[in-house]
């Protein structure tokens, strides 16, 4: 699914900021991504986005080499993943069932399968009856459902999360990792990074630890 060969990640201002990582997620698995602040965590997930591009080494997701896609097809590649972040990046003008249709309004959906797919994903995370809520009317760990909805809502076969649960109480962080493993259980690869060490060792799943840009376990 996700396979990682020998990359590296250089900037003219800052020098070497990931160096030789390999490794492998397969379909269906869920891993975290850890390490100190600054260790390349958000770098490596970008490098997935192709928001940016590595130095060296090859990234393959789902047999296309993401180091090498041409401009035109970054939109059609971005369409297999779905993001969520710490800071939900929900459109507070927007309701919440505007704010999980994007993703499909942009691939062209019909009404009738963006009604359905939005109801559907609102359900999965226990958001039914709240499409006409505004984001600043919901609780933080609410419009981080929401965010997950929003990613899950075109059936993406890997989910990256970037510190979803940074702005969360305890209680609520595990409600979300039991989310992620809910997807995992689907069939969808999840690759989440997280600082919180603690809510790791709850989940008893594969950890990726990287150190100085290096990846040292995992």
């Amino acid at each position: 699914m996700l396979k990682f060969e020998r990359v590296s990640k250089r900037y003219h201002e800052t020098g070497e900021v990931l160096t030789d990582i390999s490794f492998q997620l397969k379909a269906g698995e869920i891993a975290f991504l850890t390490g100190h602040s600054g260790a390349g965590k958000s770098t490596l997930l970008k490098l997935i986005g192709v928001m940016e591009r590595c130095s060296q080494g090859d990234i393959w997701l789902d047999g296309e080499n993401l180091c090498q896609a041409k401009q035109r097809q970054l939109p059609f590649i971005r369409r297999k993943m779905g993001f969520i972040y710490q800071d939900y990046k929900l459109l507070q003008d927007r309701t919440i069932f505007d704010n999980v249709a994007l993703p499909l309004i942009i691939a062209g959906f019909s009404y009738q399968e963006v009604l359905r797919k939005v109801r559907a994903a609102l359900e999965k995370v226990s958001l039914t009856g709240k499409e006409k809520k505004y984001p600043y009317a919901l609780s933080g760990g609410e419009q981080q459902r929401v965010g997950i909805a929003r990613a899950i809502v075109n059936r993406p076969p890997i989910i990256i999360a970037d510190e979803p649960t940074g702005n969360l109480d305890p209680d609520l962080a595990l409600e979300i990792m039991n989310l992620f493993v809910s997807f995992q259980q689907l069939g969808v690869t999840v690759l989440i990074a997280t600082h919180d060490i603690s809510l790791i060792d709850k989940m008893n799943h594969r950890v990726l630890k990287l150190s100085q840009g290096r990846l040292v376990s995992g």
